[in-house]
């Protein structure tokens, strides 16, 4: 009986990845063929074509991942404990000090804290431990190949093509995420051309290796989306039990005086900050009304990064702790 299903769940497997290409309208190889002459066109070599394409074939391993539905969904609390352990707060603590100087000067140039730089490095890599083991061009190929996402991921692989025939990263190094997010700080290849920098001026735009690279391009980022130096990114705060929760919308702002007269307080109970920021009310958990943030411009500005406001939050809490001796 075993084998039966075990046999079944292999045909079954076998069915679902023939069926992710069910759009597709020529064969691979002709699609590659096709993607080429559109490349050349753009600027892109036949040599570093050549090269990119050599052996690639659709990766069903990235079809199931870009398919594949949880089996679970964490809450608010249990994402935030994976993502802000207290070992990698100490980790960034320690890496904040000891990048001390580049960072000060990466944060004077483009007007961001240090302390989210390092956060959005310890939440996307874990300050580059885990930066993706997929090739960007085959894992870009295969979801512009299936039908879901093509012309956005066609969009993309045209860039990474792009980003290797500027001579920024070998063919066999553009390693990252199953989804082409590439390097220490996770860019998507249309990132990368807006974003990265060679900011150690060595003619490459590393974000896999190079520290003042990745750091100076996050900062480039979050810069070029908004951010304020001035403020930093909300706050946690406690909500009475008769609050209005029809307040808790990104599209509802008030200044601090006036959410201080509606109840709400630090998390702690005491006063708000007396600098009279406007902020939004957020409640990224599952709980009606707590936990809740107030989150100013910069919350925003995260977002643009990643939508998520799970996401969001973590780097906001990481940044604080880290930033807390």
């Amino acid at each position: 009986m075993l084998r039966k299903i075990l046999v079944l769940a292999g045909l079954l497997s076998a069915v679902t990845f023939t069926s992710a290409y069910a759009t597709a309208t020529q064969p691979f190889e002709a699609w590659v063929t096709e993607l080429k002459a559109e490349a050349e066109k753009q600027g892109i070599s036949r040599s570093i074509l050549d090269q990119a394409f050599a052996g690639v074939a659709p990766i069903p391993r990235i079809i199931e991942l870009d398919r594949k539905q949880p089996e679970f969904t964490l809450t608010f609390e249990q994402y935030l404990t994976r993502v802000v352990p207290n070992s990698r707060i100490q980790k960034g603590r320690a890496l904040l000090k000891e990048n001390k100087d580049l960072l000060a000067e990466v944060s004077k140039k483009f007007g961001v804290q240090p302390r989210f730089i390092v956060a959005l490095w310890g939440v996307e890599t874990d300050f580059g431990r885990i930066t993706g083991g997929f090739p960007v061009v085959a894992s870009l190929a295969t979801l512009a190949y299936d039908g879901r996402r093509s012309a956005f991921f066609r969009k993309e692989l045209l860039l990474a093509l792009k980003i290797l025939e500027q001579g920024h990263i070998a063919h066999s190094d553009m390693k990252g995420s199953w989804a082409g997010a590439m390097g220490q700080s996770q860019f998507m290849p249309s990132s990368f051309h807006n974003f990265a920098i060679d900011y150690d001026g060595d003619g490459h735009k590393d974000i896999w290796g190079t520290k003042a690279d990745v750091f100076g391009s996050i900062a480039n980022y979050l810069s070029k989306s908004g951010w304020n130096d001035s403020e930093t990114w909300g706050r946690p705060v406690g909500l009475p039990a008769t609050f209005d929760k029809s307040l808790v919308d990104s599209k509802v702002t008030k200044t601090m005086r006036e959410w201080e007269a509606l109840g709400v307080t630090r998390r702690n109970g005491t006063p708000l900050p007396s600098r009279n920021l406007t902020s939004q009310l957020i409640v990224p958990g599952d709980g009606e009304l707590a936990p809740a943030y107030l989150a100013y411009s910069n919350y925003e500005v995260i977002l643009k990064w990643n939508r998520s406001s799970y996401f969001a939050t973590a780097v906001g809490t990481l940044a604080e702790a880290i930033g807390q001796e």
